[in-house]
Protein backbone atom coordinates (compact mmCIF):
# COMPACT_ATOMS: atom_id res chain seq x y z
CA UNK A 1 0.00 0.00 0.00
CA UNK A 2 2.97 1.90 1.04
CA UNK A 3 4.74 1.73 -2.53
CA UNK A 4 1.58 2.48 -3.89
CA UNK A 5 0.78 5.76 -2.39
CA UNK A 6 4.59 6.73 -3.51
CA UNK A 7 4.14 5.51 -7.01
CA UNK A 8 0.83 7.50 -7.09
CA UNK A 9 2.95 10.53 -5.60
CA UNK A 10 5.88 10.53 -8.00
CA UNK A 11 3.49 10.21 -10.96
CA UNK A 12 1.16 13.19 -9.79
CA UNK A 13 4.00 15.03 -9.63
CA UNK A 14 5.63 14.51 -12.48
CA UNK A 15 2.09 15.18 -14.45
CA UNK A 16 2.22 18.65 -12.36
CA UNK A 17 5.96 19.22 -13.54
CA UNK A 18 4.50 18.31 -17.44
CA UNK A 19 1.71 20.74 -16.94
CA UNK A 20 3.58 23.43 -15.97
CA UNK A 21 6.52 22.64 -18.70
CA UNK A 22 3.86 22.91 -21.01
CA UNK A 23 2.49 26.52 -19.61
CA UNK A 24 5.11 28.55 -19.18
CA UNK A 25 7.98 27.74 -21.31
CA UNK A 26 7.91 30.95 -23.42
CA UNK A 27 8.55 32.32 -20.06
CA UNK A 28 11.63 29.55 -19.86
CA UNK A 29 12.40 30.57 -23.28
CA UNK A 30 11.70 34.33 -23.09
CA UNK A 31 12.62 35.38 -19.32
CA UNK A 32 12.01 39.17 -20.56
CA UNK A 33 14.67 41.26 -18.51
CA UNK A 34 13.16 44.67 -18.23
CA UNK A 35 15.90 47.87 -18.29
CA UNK A 36 15.17 51.39 -19.52
CA UNK A 37 17.31 52.05 -23.20
CA UNK A 38 20.17 54.22 -22.13
CA UNK A 39 20.51 57.41 -24.21
CA UNK A 40 23.60 56.62 -26.24
CA UNK A 41 25.10 60.35 -26.24
CA UNK A 42 24.98 60.34 -22.65
CA UNK A 43 26.79 57.31 -22.38
CA UNK A 44 29.47 58.15 -24.91
CA UNK A 45 28.20 56.45 -27.74
CA UNK A 46 28.41 60.44 -30.13
CA UNK A 47 27.17 58.69 -33.38
CA UNK A 48 24.11 57.03 -31.59
CA UNK A 49 20.67 57.60 -31.64
CA UNK A 50 17.99 56.28 -29.57
CA UNK A 51 15.03 55.09 -31.81
CA UNK A 52 11.18 53.89 -32.06
CA UNK A 53 10.19 50.85 -34.04
CA UNK A 54 6.45 49.83 -34.67
CA UNK A 55 5.64 46.14 -35.28
CA UNK A 56 2.51 45.40 -37.58
CA UNK A 57 0.21 44.92 -34.80
CA UNK A 58 0.96 47.93 -33.14
CA UNK A 59 3.66 47.32 -30.94
CA UNK A 60 5.98 49.78 -29.54
CA UNK A 61 9.39 48.84 -29.57
CA UNK A 62 12.63 50.92 -28.49
CA UNK A 63 16.60 50.47 -29.72
CA UNK A 64 19.93 52.05 -30.60
CA UNK A 65 21.10 53.38 -34.29
CA UNK A 66 24.37 53.49 -34.75
CA UNK A 67 25.36 55.92 -37.66
CA UNK A 68 28.49 54.48 -39.75
CA UNK A 69 31.96 55.87 -38.57
CA UNK A 70 33.33 57.30 -41.78
CA UNK A 71 36.67 55.50 -42.50
CA UNK A 72 39.63 57.29 -44.39
CA UNK A 73 39.81 57.81 -47.22
CA UNK A 74 35.76 58.73 -47.37
CA UNK A 75 34.01 56.12 -49.36
CA UNK A 76 33.14 56.98 -52.72
CA UNK A 77 29.35 55.22 -52.02
CA UNK A 78 26.78 57.48 -50.85
CA UNK A 79 25.51 54.61 -49.16
CA UNK A 80 26.82 52.31 -46.96
CA UNK A 81 26.42 48.42 -45.16
CA UNK A 82 24.45 48.15 -42.38
CA UNK A 83 24.05 45.20 -39.60
CA UNK A 84 20.82 44.33 -37.54
CA UNK A 85 21.64 42.70 -34.15
CA UNK A 86 19.40 40.30 -32.47
CA UNK A 87 20.74 39.45 -28.69
CA UNK A 88 20.67 36.41 -26.75
CA UNK A 89 17.18 35.63 -24.03
CA UNK A 90 18.58 37.53 -21.36
CA UNK A 91 19.94 40.34 -22.93
CA UNK A 92 18.76 43.98 -23.21
CA UNK A 93 20.37 46.86 -25.18
CA UNK A 94 20.90 48.42 -21.46
CA UNK A 95 22.92 45.07 -20.70
CA UNK A 96 25.03 44.50 -23.74
CA UNK A 97 25.32 48.55 -25.61
CA UNK A 98 29.32 48.08 -24.89
CA UNK A 99 29.27 44.55 -26.87
CA UNK A 100 27.58 46.19 -29.58
CA UNK A 101 29.55 49.46 -29.65
CA UNK A 102 32.86 47.80 -29.81
CA UNK A 103 31.91 45.12 -32.52
CA UNK A 104 30.34 47.88 -35.14
CA UNK A 105 32.19 47.35 -37.98
CA UNK A 106 33.98 50.21 -39.79
CA UNK A 107 31.74 52.12 -42.20
CA UNK A 108 28.60 49.86 -41.30
CA UNK A 109 25.64 50.96 -39.27
CA UNK A 110 23.54 49.23 -36.82
CA UNK A 111 20.47 48.88 -35.48
CA UNK A 112 19.23 46.97 -32.23
CA UNK A 113 15.84 46.90 -30.65
CA UNK A 114 14.62 45.35 -27.38
CA UNK A 115 11.80 42.49 -28.23
CA UNK A 116 8.79 42.59 -27.06
CA UNK A 117 8.08 42.62 -23.51
CA UNK A 118 12.21 43.29 -23.18
CA UNK A 119 14.32 46.17 -22.26
CA UNK A 120 12.09 49.41 -23.08
CA UNK A 121 9.74 47.84 -25.28
CA UNK A 122 6.17 47.23 -25.22
CA UNK A 123 4.58 44.37 -25.69
CA UNK A 124 4.66 40.64 -24.35
CA UNK A 125 7.38 38.46 -24.93
CA UNK A 126 6.90 35.16 -27.22
CA UNK A 127 8.14 33.14 -30.38
CA UNK A 128 5.70 35.22 -32.26
CA UNK A 129 5.83 38.78 -31.02
CA UNK A 130 9.81 38.27 -31.47
CA UNK A 131 9.46 37.51 -35.82
CA UNK A 132 7.08 40.37 -35.67
CA UNK A 133 9.98 42.96 -34.36
CA UNK A 134 12.67 41.68 -36.33
CA UNK A 135 10.42 41.75 -39.80
CA UNK A 136 9.51 45.04 -38.40
CA UNK A 137 13.47 45.96 -37.30
CA UNK A 138 14.28 44.89 -40.92
CA UNK A 139 11.68 47.30 -42.56
CA UNK A 140 12.95 50.10 -40.59
CA UNK A 141 16.75 49.46 -41.20
CA UNK A 142 15.92 49.51 -44.88
CA UNK A 143 14.10 52.61 -44.89
CA UNK A 144 17.13 54.53 -43.20
CA UNK A 145 18.36 56.57 -45.52
CA UNK A 146 21.99 56.17 -46.53
CA UNK A 147 21.44 52.48 -46.06
CA UNK A 148 22.63 50.07 -49.21
CA UNK A 149 19.80 47.71 -49.11
CA UNK A 150 21.77 45.13 -51.20
CA UNK A 151 24.53 45.22 -48.59
CA UNK A 152 22.38 44.48 -45.09
CA UNK A 153 23.57 41.95 -42.62
CA UNK A 154 22.08 40.35 -39.70
CA UNK A 155 23.46 38.52 -36.76
CA UNK A 156 21.83 36.88 -33.78
CA UNK A 157 23.11 35.55 -30.89
CA UNK A 158 21.84 32.48 -28.96
CA UNK A 159 18.21 32.69 -29.07
CA UNK A 160 18.36 35.61 -31.31
CA UNK A 161 19.54 33.10 -33.92
CA UNK A 162 16.03 32.35 -34.63
CA UNK A 163 15.08 36.07 -35.50
CA UNK A 164 17.79 36.05 -37.64
CA UNK A 165 17.50 33.19 -39.67
CA UNK A 166 13.50 34.20 -39.29
CA UNK A 167 14.87 37.49 -41.55
CA UNK A 168 17.63 36.07 -43.72
CA UNK A 169 15.02 33.47 -44.82
CA UNK A 170 11.89 36.04 -45.46
CA UNK A 171 14.06 39.11 -46.78
CA UNK A 172 17.10 40.02 -48.72
CA UNK A 173 20.09 39.64 -47.20
CA UNK A 174 23.93 39.80 -47.90
CA UNK A 175 25.44 37.66 -45.14
CA UNK A 176 23.94 36.00 -42.17
CA UNK A 177 26.35 35.86 -38.82
CA UNK A 178 25.37 33.12 -35.90
CA UNK A 179 26.85 33.06 -32.50
CA UNK A 180 26.06 30.06 -30.42
CA UNK A 181 23.13 28.80 -32.71
CA UNK A 182 20.73 25.85 -31.48
CA UNK A 183 18.94 23.56 -33.99
CA UNK A 184 15.18 23.84 -32.42
CA UNK A 185 12.95 24.18 -29.49
CA UNK A 186 12.40 20.32 -29.77
CA UNK A 187 16.57 19.77 -29.50
CA UNK A 188 16.98 22.18 -27.09
CA UNK A 189 14.06 20.52 -24.86
CA UNK A 190 15.65 16.92 -25.13
CA UNK A 191 19.00 18.74 -24.39
CA UNK A 192 17.61 20.47 -21.29
CA UNK A 193 14.67 18.38 -20.46
CA UNK A 194 15.37 14.86 -21.30
CA UNK A 195 12.42 13.52 -18.72
CA UNK A 196 9.61 15.24 -20.12
CA UNK A 197 7.61 14.19 -23.06
CA UNK A 198 8.35 16.12 -26.39
CA UNK A 199 4.70 16.71 -26.88
CA UNK A 200 4.42 19.41 -25.36
CA UNK A 201 7.03 21.37 -27.05
CA UNK A 202 4.67 24.04 -28.71
CA UNK A 203 7.99 26.59 -29.26
CA UNK A 204 9.06 25.97 -33.03
CA UNK A 205 12.42 27.91 -33.15
CA UNK A 206 12.86 26.49 -36.40
CA UNK A 207 17.24 27.18 -37.07
CA UNK A 208 17.46 24.10 -38.61
CA UNK A 209 13.96 24.19 -41.02
CA UNK A 210 15.32 27.57 -42.03
CA UNK A 211 19.32 27.59 -42.81
CA UNK A 212 17.83 25.52 -45.84
CA UNK A 213 16.12 28.08 -47.49
CA UNK A 214 19.09 30.65 -47.05
CA UNK A 215 21.82 30.67 -49.80
CA UNK A 216 23.38 34.06 -48.38
CA UNK A 217 26.96 33.70 -47.17
CA UNK A 218 26.73 32.74 -43.60
CA UNK A 219 29.49 32.80 -40.54
CA UNK A 220 29.00 30.62 -37.48
CA UNK A 221 30.68 31.14 -33.97
CA UNK A 222 30.27 28.70 -31.28
CA UNK A 223 32.27 27.85 -28.25
CA UNK A 224 33.82 24.64 -28.02
CA UNK A 225 32.75 24.55 -24.12
CA UNK A 226 29.15 25.62 -24.40
CA UNK A 227 26.92 23.33 -22.15
CA UNK A 228 24.06 25.28 -22.92
CA UNK A 229 23.90 24.89 -26.49
CA UNK A 230 26.30 22.20 -27.72
CA UNK A 231 29.00 22.56 -30.08
CA UNK A 232 27.70 19.89 -32.35
CA UNK A 233 24.33 21.69 -33.26
CA UNK A 234 26.46 24.88 -34.09
CA UNK A 235 28.24 22.42 -36.36
CA UNK A 236 24.56 21.04 -37.77
CA UNK A 237 23.27 24.71 -38.32
CA UNK A 238 26.71 25.18 -40.61
CA UNK A 239 26.72 22.35 -42.36
CA UNK A 240 23.43 22.83 -43.18
CA UNK A 241 23.39 26.38 -44.84
CA UNK A 242 23.03 25.29 -48.70
CA UNK A 243 25.35 28.24 -49.27
CA UNK A 244 28.98 29.56 -48.56
CA UNK A 245 29.70 28.71 -44.71
CA UNK A 246 32.74 29.02 -42.41
CA UNK A 247 32.70 27.99 -38.56
CA UNK A 248 35.07 29.22 -36.01
CA UNK A 249 34.92 27.93 -32.69
CA UNK A 250 35.86 29.48 -30.10
CA UNK A 251 38.53 27.83 -27.64
CA UNK A 252 37.43 27.53 -23.47
CA UNK A 253 34.16 29.30 -24.26
CA UNK A 254 31.26 28.61 -22.90
CA UNK A 255 27.77 29.88 -23.50
CA UNK A 256 27.87 33.27 -22.15
CA UNK A 257 31.73 33.62 -22.64
CA UNK A 258 32.19 34.31 -26.15
CA UNK A 259 32.24 37.55 -26.04
CA UNK A 260 34.97 37.96 -23.30
CA UNK A 261 36.98 34.66 -25.05
CA UNK A 262 37.13 35.48 -28.17
CA UNK A 263 37.52 38.97 -27.94
CA UNK A 264 39.54 40.84 -30.60
CA UNK A 265 39.95 38.05 -32.78
CA UNK A 266 36.28 37.50 -33.25
CA UNK A 267 35.28 41.27 -33.49
CA UNK A 268 38.15 41.24 -36.24
CA UNK A 269 36.44 38.16 -37.94
CA UNK A 270 33.23 40.00 -38.17
CA UNK A 271 34.54 42.84 -39.71
CA UNK A 272 36.29 41.01 -41.99
CA UNK A 273 33.14 38.82 -43.38
CA UNK A 274 31.69 42.14 -43.86
CA UNK A 275 34.32 43.82 -45.78
CA UNK A 276 35.23 40.70 -47.81
CA UNK A 277 31.31 39.70 -48.81
CA UNK A 278 30.50 43.10 -49.62
CA UNK A 279 33.20 43.03 -51.90
CA UNK A 280 31.63 40.04 -53.96
CA UNK A 281 34.94 38.74 -54.34
CA UNK A 282 33.06 34.96 -54.19
CA UNK A 283 36.02 33.70 -51.57
CA UNK A 284 33.89 32.50 -48.99
CA UNK A 285 34.48 28.69 -48.45
CA UNK A 286 31.78 26.37 -48.07
CA UNK A 287 31.90 23.91 -45.07
CA UNK A 288 35.06 25.42 -44.09
CA UNK A 289 36.20 25.23 -39.59
CA UNK A 290 38.63 27.86 -39.18
CA UNK A 291 40.69 28.02 -36.33
CA UNK A 292 42.49 31.46 -35.36
CA UNK A 293 45.20 31.16 -33.09
CA UNK A 294 43.19 33.63 -30.85
CA UNK A 295 40.00 31.63 -31.22
CA UNK A 296 41.00 27.81 -30.95
CA UNK A 297 44.53 26.42 -29.52
CA UNK A 298 47.46 26.76 -31.38
CA UNK A 299 48.14 23.16 -32.77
Amino acid sequence: MLALRIALGLALAYALLVLLAWRFQERLAFPAPRAPVPDPKRVGVANGEQIEVTTADGTRLVGWYLKPEVPQPPPTSPTSPSLLWFYGNGETIAAIWPIVREFQPPGTAVLVVDYPGYGGSAGRATETAMYGAADAAYAALVARPGVDTDRVYVYGRSLGTAAATWVAARHPVAGLILESPFTSAAAMARQLYALLPRFIVRLSLDNLGRMRQIRCPVLVFHGDADRLVPTAMGREVAATAPGPVELVLIHGAGHNETYDRGGRAYRDKIWEFISRTGRGTGEEGRGHTTRPPSLVPRP
